[in-house]
Formats: structure tokens, C-alpha cells, sequence
């Protein structure tokens, strides 16, 4: 095993003091705090966000790199899923949709 760098040391115990300070940050006050109410509304969008920040390149980008051909089942597949969402609704749906597009245009057409 290797021998444990005061620098490493140091970095965990103020990482670690860090993750202390910022989670309980909201403890040390006395009144009850509120985000203002623009905070609040712009924080309902951050779950999409997240989620689009990393469902999106997964389906534009193969190792690094834009596809630059229409022969991809993603592409196929992501507009399928994303009409039966706004034509039905539900995650669920979405998913079957998505993976009954992709399935056959991957594994059958090698695309």
C-alpha cells in the first residue's frame, strides 16, 4: 500500500470541510430563509436541464465528434420517443417507443 501524502491528506480534510460548510450553511441561521421568488422558478427547470445536458449529447455525438450521417438509429429513436411524449405522455411510453425505434434500425441495419 502506499504511503499517504500530507498534500493528499490535506485535500481530503478540506474537501471534506468544504462539503460541511456548504450543506450546512442553511443551519446556522435563526429565521427561515426563502429564495426569492425569480430563484424559485428558475430552479423548477433544473431537473430538464440536467437531464438534457446529458441525454443530448448521447444522442448528437459519437466518441467526441458530431455524426455527420442520418444512418443512426439514436436520431430514429430519440424523435420517436420525443413524439410519443408529447402525443401520450408518460416516461414509461417514452422508453418502449424509443427502444422499439433504435432496436430494429441497430441490431438489424447495423446503424
Amino acid at each position: 500500500m502506499a504511503e499517504l501524502n500530507p498534500w493528499t491528506l490535506l485535500t481530503f480534510v478540506a474537501l471534506a470541510a468544504v462539503t460541511v460548510i456548504t450543506r450546512g450553511f442553511f443551519f446556522l441561521s435563526d429565521r427561515p430563509w426563502q429564495l426569492p421568488h425569480w430563484a424559485e422558478r428558475g430552479l423548477q427547470y433544473a431537473p430538464i436541464a440536467a437531464l438534457a445536458a446529458v441525454v443530448v449529447p448521447e444522442v448528437v455525438m459519437q466518441q467526441g465528434q458530431l455524426i455527420h450521417t442520418w444512418q443512426d438509429a439514436r436520431l430514429y429513436a430519440a424523435v420517436a420517443g420525443g413524439a410519443w411524449f408529447f402525443w401520450r405522455g408518460g416516461v414509461l411510453g417514452t422508453i418502449v417507443t424509443g427502444m422499439a425505434v433504435y432496436l430494429p434500425l441497430h441490431l438489424g441495419r447495423g446503424w
